[in-house]
């Protein structure tokens, strides 16, 4: 995956990312932003059910993100967009670096 990513860095970043998150094995509508209180907060929840030769085999997943906005930024400033590479790309007006992945 951090290979994948630094692959995406390397292609996309600019001077206003302010974060990527691999929200891969999620849909869209399983991903949530918010942008309050100085932060960005990415939830990515995923729950599946399959029936087997053996009885029901659940599987559940979720990603949770908290990003600080650098000082500057405001929160109307942040806009966010999910590519096909399955990667969440956070931008916002105002420059900010370094251009890195989420932790």
């Amino acid at each position: 995956m951090q290979r994948r990513l630094n692959r995406v860095l390397d292609s996309s970043c600019d001077d206003k990312l302010l974060a990527l998150v691999d929200v891969e094995g999620f849909v869209p509508e399983e991903v949530t932003v918010t942008v309050k209180d100085g932060k960005v907060k990415v939830l990515a929840e995923h729950e599946e059910e399959r029936t087997t030769t053996r009885g029901k085999v659940y599987n559940y997943k979720n990603i949770k993100k908290e990003i600080s906005l650098p000082p500057g930024v405001s929160e109307d400033e942040v806009t966010y967009s999910l590519g096909c590479n399955n990667v969440l790309k956070i931008k916002t007006e105002h420059k900010c670096h370094p251009c890195l992945p989420s932790p």
